[in-house]
Formats: C-alpha cells, sequence, structure tokens
C-alpha cells in the first residue's frame, strides 16, 4: 500500500488533555495543526470513571466525556484529528520525518505529548475489573471508596503516598507488597509505620495477587505468600495499583535526550521552556513529569509547548 504523504507546520503526538491542549492554542494561532492520536486515542483518561478535581467543572465527569469535551474543543477551531500510530521518525531531516501506520508525515515542529501508562500486573483477571474496582489513580478515585476497606499494591514512593492519602477516607488499608521493606523515602515509611501501627494500615509483606474475584465489581483479591506460596483471600471494595508509570517514549529512544525514559525539557534554550535538545520538537504532559499525573498539568504543559512552538514558527 502507497501510504499518503501528508505536511503540517505543527504536527501533535498524542490525543490526551496535553495533546488537545496543545492543538486548540496551535489552531488559535493559525498553524492548522494535525493531531495524531495514537493506538489509545484519548490516553488514560478514556479509562478513568470520574473526575472531580477539574477546575471549574463542579459536576462529576466520565473521564471519556472528558476526552470526548476536549476532542470537540480541538475541533472546533479545525485543528485536523487523525487516528493513526507513528512506529518511526526522523529527527535529523528538516522538515522532520514522522512514519505511521497508515501514512508519513512531515512537520516544521513537533510536540510529543503521548503520555505514559501506568505499569499493571499482567494477571488475567485484572482486565475484568479495571474501572470496576481497580484503580491507578487515589486522588481522581479514592472518594468513590470512603469508609470502605480496599488495598493497595505496591512499596515505593507512589504506594505509600497513596496509602497516606487514602488513609484519610477509607476504612482501612490492606498494603501488599512482594518484598519485605518498603524502598520509599524514609520519611514516608516512618508515617506508614504509625499508620500501621494504629491498625489503620495492614501490611502483607512477601505477597502478591494472584487473582481479582466478584460479580459485576471487585470484591476480593487472592493473594500469595513469595516465600511458601500459602494463598489467603480479603475482602475489598477496591484496589489502587501504584507500581510504577511508563511513559511512552520507547521510539524516541536514541533520538531525544531523555532521563530514565522521561523526555528532558527546560535547559536547552532561553526562549522554549517546553523545548527538547532538538530545536523545534517540543515536549509535554506524562512524557516530562514523573510525578504529577494530573490533567490539569498535562493541559497547562500542553499550552505551554503550543505557545513556544508558535514562537519557534515565527523565528524561523
Amino acid at each position: 500500500m502507497n501510504k499518503k504523504k501528508i505536511h503540517s507546520k505543527i504536527i501533535i503526538l498524542g490525543s490526551g488533555p496535553a495533546g488537545y491542549t496543545a492543538g486548540i492554542y496551535s489552531a488559535r494561532a493559525n498553524l492548522n495543526p494535525i493531531i495524531i492520536t495514537g493506538n489509545i486515542p484519548g490516553g488514560q483518561l478514556m479509562q478513568t470513571n470520574m473526575i472531580e478535581n477539574w477546575p471549574g467543572d463542579y459536576k462529576t465527569l466520565r473521564g471519556s466525556d472528558f476526552i470526548k469535551r476536549l476532542k470537540n474543543h480541538a475541533l472546533k477551531f479545525n485543528t485536523h484529528i487523525i487516528n493513526d500510530h507513528i512506529s518511526a521518525i526522523d529527527f535529523s531531516s528538516k522538515p522532520f520525518i514522522l512514519i505511521g501506520n497508515n501514512n508519513i508525515y512531515t512537520a516544521d515542529s513537533i510536540i510529543i505529548s503521548t503520555g505514559a501508562i501506568p505499569r499493571r500486573l499482567n494477571i488475567r483477571s485484572e482486565s475484568e475489573f479495571f474501572g470496576k474496582g481497580i484503580s491507578t489513580c487515589a486522588i481522581c478515585d479514592g472518594f468513590f471508596y470512603k469508609n470502605k476497606i480496599i488495598s493497595v499494591i505496591g512499596g515505593g514512593n507512589t504506594a505509600l503516598e497513596e496509602s497516606l492519602y487514602l488513609s484519610n477516607i477509607v476504612k482501612k488499608i490492606h498494603l501488599i507488597h512482594r518484598k519485605k521493606y518498603f524502598t520509599a523515602e524514609k520519611i514516608l515509611i516512618k508515617k506508614i509505620m504509625q499508620k500501621i501501627h494504629e491498625k489503620k494500615i495492614i501490611f502483607h509483606k512477601y505477597s502478591q495477587v494472584k487473582k481479582f474475584l466478584g460479580d459485576t465489581k471487585l470484591e476480593q483479591i487472592k493473594i500469595e505468600s513469595t516465600i511458601n506460596q500459602k494463598i489467603k483471600k480479603i475482602d475489598v471494595s477496591g484496589v489502587f495499583l501504584a507500581i510504577g508509570n511508563d511513559p511512552n517514549t520507547k521510539i524516541f529512544k536514541n533520538k531525544i535526550k531523555m532521563k530514565d525514559k522521561y523526555i528532558i525539557i527546560g535547559k536547552y534554550s532561553k526562549k522554549y521552556f517546553s523545548q527538547t535538545n532538538i530545536p523545534g520538537v517540543f515536549a509535554a504532559g506524562d512524557v516530562i513529569y514523573n510525578s504529577y499525573r494530573q490533567a490539569i498539568t498535562a493541559a497547562s504543559s500542553g499550552c505551554i509547548a503550543a505557545l513556544d512552538s508558535e514562537k519557534y514558527l515565527e523565528s524561523l
């Protein structure tokens, strides 16, 4: 199949809050941007059941509805949205070249906003209950488990931070970690140990989840000892996975400067904060943040990248 060749002044990779916000601002600057959605249009928020912390929207929003609103906002200003996945890139040429599954794209400027994916346990029953009791964001979904018994999986900073946050909302937490000791900062461990002493948190060390159980929603987890393979079941209303995140930056390996898979910005240009080490290539959202993981921080960085890209194109 001969692929169609498409050129644009600016191409935005990713269709989450960062990508759509970049599209809105670029379109309003009359740059006629293209957004390439990637394999998962909408990103992580498509799997978020409810959003209650988007400023100005005091009514609860479904993640999918929120993404639809962002998309419609971008379309209002004639942003061109293409459902395609980029499989290869060439940042050494000008214009930049992007090879998609369906088309070949060239651009004078690129905004990378391909997001990040929370790691999962990758056991069969996990996908069945994702969004129906299994979550990866305590700040997003913790409120819905008020005064209920839940579980947090993990032993690093994220797991302990989310456990401390949830401990002020839920009735009890079963904290499950496959090792004996936490890998988090000492100050977090100290706080968690106090919660364990108060029996607000029950710590299951040397344990791993083997199966999620329930009817239409999560009701129970089956955990196994990593020492003697002893099995036990725990009744829970929800589970929060906190075993880390992986930014969607694999395609950019050896193409752009990164640290721990996150794209580095803020040090290569005095004019353009969101610029990468390659002039004309900018980054926004979860590909640059390794901690915030909020829709509003992604959207704000998408705005910054669009404004930087506009100034860069004007300078050419």
